[in-house]
């Protein structure tokens, strides 16, 4: 299984994770969240994998963009989920599913040269 990085190509995390791999020899099939969106699937197992609290990025101008209103309605996996298919942008990024089926998210150096 190749590793499969997921994100949004002029977020800066992402370039940083690309040229990471890149630097370290690893190859990585490239997901655009723009263009193809995301898979609902994919979604499900980083929610599992992670926990919805970290997939979904609080932190970032999308979330703060958001209508109060419906940012209340984030309480769960299942709400989280919604607003992650709807507003791509508020996953952190990148996710990444590496080759032996585990699945990050965000960019951690120290953590990648573990792998």
């Amino acid at each position: 299984m190749a590793i499969a990085l997921y994100g949004i190509p002029n977020c800066d995390t992402v370039k940083r994770a690309r040229a990471w791999l890149q630097a370290h020899g690893r190859e990585a099939v490239f997901h655009d969240f723009k263009k193809t969106g995301v898979p609902a699937v994919r979604l499900e197992a980083w929610v599992a994998a992670a926990g919805w609290q970290r997939v979904l990025n609080r932190q970032g101008t999308t979330w703060r963009k958001l209508d109060d209103a419906l940012k209340a309605t984030v309480v769960d996996a299942a709400s989280a989920m919604r607003v992650m298919r709807e507003q791509p942008s508020v996953i952190k990024r990148p996710v990444v599913e590496w080759s032996d089926g585990a699945i990050t998210v965000g960019f951690d150096a120290a953590d990648w040269a573990k792998r």
